[in-house]
């Protein structure tokens, strides 16, 4: 299995895979057509609480992964992810945010990354 990150609003490619939308809110000005969002799974998505707590502060990068962790662990969508990844070749987990490297799709990755050696 192979994890992909991809914003939303870049083009769908053939090499994506199953494209799972990981955001709470669907992407503004994003028309569903153009997405081609094959599963958007909002339920994994951080809290509405966390998410603008965090903002998409990079100084507050750390402590929204362990948050955002700590949320996961009582969230059944995790689990419900998890096995649908492992059925897939490749999943690219789209996301809208501008921050490519620090959002809730790489604590995603992270985690289906790690499931996936055990």
């Amino acid at each position: 299995m192979t994890v992909e990150l991809k914003r939303v609003y870049e083009p769908p490619a053939a090499q994506d895979g199953m494209r799972i939308l990981v955001d709470r809110l669907w992407p503004r000005g994003m028309a569903k057509a153009r997405a081609r969002v094959d599963l958007w799974m909002k339920e994994v998505a951080p809290s509405t609480e966390l998410r603008k707590w965090y903002s998409h502060d990079p100084e507050k990068w750390p402590e929204f992964r362990k948050r955002y962790r700590a949320e996961l662990k009582a969230n059944p969508a995790l689990a419900q992810l998890k096995e649908l990844a492992a059925k897939k070749k490749k999943v690219t987990l789209l996301f809208a945010s501008r921050e490519e490297r620090m959002n809730e799709a790489a604590v995603l990755r992270e985690i289906l990354d790690k499931h996936a050696v055990k």
